[in-house]
């Protein structure tokens, strides 16, 4: 347990600020495309697109903090970086209301754009709120089903890039669904290396993610897959949306991507899972 200034450096590390690029880069990558596409950028709209997402993953993981070491998914011995409420210095009921709180920050925050583009984007950013918590909490929580992969990609990922298309222009764009699928599939690769690393503390907790129910071997090859298959898929800018460039600018990432995967595969799930994770 921790008081003052110690309390916030806890806070900030169960924030896992690391992960939020994932947030980051799609919200931006929207702006990117509304701008090139259809030369519209609204600084103001997108203060108000990024600082709800990021308080929405923020609560995502102060809820994950709290609710794995509840059901004992976090022990003393795990992998990954210490937890918050599993190292004891900040109770998961604290948690649980700092995430409640960060909740209700981005519902505050989400109202400018509401006001902007209508009832709409509470469609898009209610069902990210319940399931914010709905990731690890509720009756049927997603990453206890094996479902965290599809979630990551459709709200890091397709709804993550187009809502920002939309919020920024109100219209959809086609673009924005490939844009999506690229970035949402990096993403995952981000929650399949931590469900690789803490793949055998998962099966005991009874976390039945798709590592635990499919085996190390599998999540491996997921994790390639994933790690590759974003850099394929540009290929459909240059054969759909005549943008060659947009095909070949990312390559470079590909390299560090196939090194990601590569050293999975030549090592065991431990500690060193949090290198790849770093670099991805």
């Amino acid at each position: 347990r921790c008081t003052g200034t110690s309390l916030m450096m806890s806070l900030c590390l169960a924030a896992r600020p690391k992960t939020l690029a994932a947030c980051v880069a799609p919200v931006c990558l929207g702006g990117v495309l509304a701008h090139t596409r259809l030369n519209e950028f609204n600084l103001f709209l997108f203060v108000f697109t990024l600082l709800p997402a990021l308080a929405i993953q923020v609560a995502t993981n102060f809820f994950n903090d709290a609710i794995d070491f509840r059901k004992g998914a976090d022990t003393e011995g795990r992998f990954g970086p210490p937890r918050m409420a599993g190292s004891g210095k900040i109770p998961p009921e604290s948690l649980l209301i700092a995430g409640i709180t960060m909740a209700m920050i981005a519902l505050t925050l989400s109202l400018v754009i509401v006001a902007a583009r209508g009832w709409i984007i509470v469609a898009i950013g209610l069902p990210s709120l319940v399931f914010s918590f709905a990731y690890t909490g509720g009756p049927w929580p997603l990453a206890y089903r094996g479902l965290g992969e599809i979630f990551v990609f459709l709200f890091f990922g397709l709804i993550a890039v187009s809502g920002t298309v939309f919020i920024q222009s109100g219209q959809w764009l086609p673009e924005a669904l490939l844009l999506g699928t690229q970035v949402g599939l990096l993403a995952t690769v981000l929650i399949a290396i931590n469900n690789a690393r803490d793949i055998e503390d998962d099966r005991a907790a009874g976390k039945c993610t798709l590592a635990v129910r499919f085996g190390i071997r599998f999540a491996r090859i997921e994790v390639a897959l994933l790690s590759v298959f974003p850099y394929l898929a540009g290929v459909l800018w240059w054969l759909l949306f005549d943008q060659p460039e947009a095909a070949w600018m990312p390559l470079p990432g590909l390299l560090l991507s196939c090194l990601v995967a590569s050293l999975l595969f030549r090592s065991e799930p431990g500690r060193k899972y949090n290198r790849y994770l770093g670099l991805s």
